[in-house]
């Protein structure tokens, strides 16, 4: 699949997702009553400074509306070269990129992806959605937003543009987060 065909079915599904979901909760109390758990590949403070999640809340499959706006917002930024430290407008790194795309959806993020990967709502693998935080490798050492269709938005390397990555040419992923 071309890069922009890519793109096409990206803005397409973001576009439906966005009117399907906005009044859509992200998060939905257990119908037992039980405190719930979001299982997952959590680990670190969950409840640390920042946190967005609630006690009792499990992660439904339902992409949040302002992680949506951050892939968007993130989207625009496309082809813009990487530079370790870059905060924009001009070069991104990739904690950089997406702590500006999630201001821009009104979410204020920690700056470095180590923090990045210790605030929201933590994610089991099954509930992924468009709009949702990976990081990756134990150290959290890199972040992108996944934009679905096993690709990750993200300013990746030297020499490669801020754009789309597969999953499958990432680090294995340690946390998933939402907004």
């Amino acid at each position: 699949m071309t890069a922009s065909l890519r793109r096409s079915a990206i803005v397409a599904v973001l576009t439906f997702s966005v009117a399907a979901v906005c009044a859509a909760p992200a998060l939905a109390a257990p119908l037992d009553g039980s405190s719930g758990s979001s299982s997952g590949s959590s680990s670190g403070s969950a409840g640390s400074s920042g946190s967005s999640g609630s006690a009792g809340s499990i992660a439904l499959p339902i992409p949040s509306p302002a992680g949506l706006v951050a892939l968007a917002a993130a989207a625009t930024q496309t082809g813009k070269p990487y530079q370790w430290g870059g905060t924009g407008p001009n070069s991104w790194d990739c904690s950089g990129l997406v702590q500006w795309a999630f201001r821009q959806a009104g979410v204020n993020l920690p700056r470095t992806s180590q923090q990045q990967a210790l605030v929201g709502t933590p994610v089991p693998l099954w509930a992924m959605q468009p709009g949702d935080i990976i990081t990756f490798r134990t150290s959290n050492d890199h972040v992108g937003i996944y934009a679905g269709f096993g690709q990750v938005f993200n300013a990746y390397d030297y020499g490669v543009p801020i754009g789309l990555t597969p999953l499958s040419a990432e680090p294995p992923i340690n946390q998933i987060r939402r907004f």
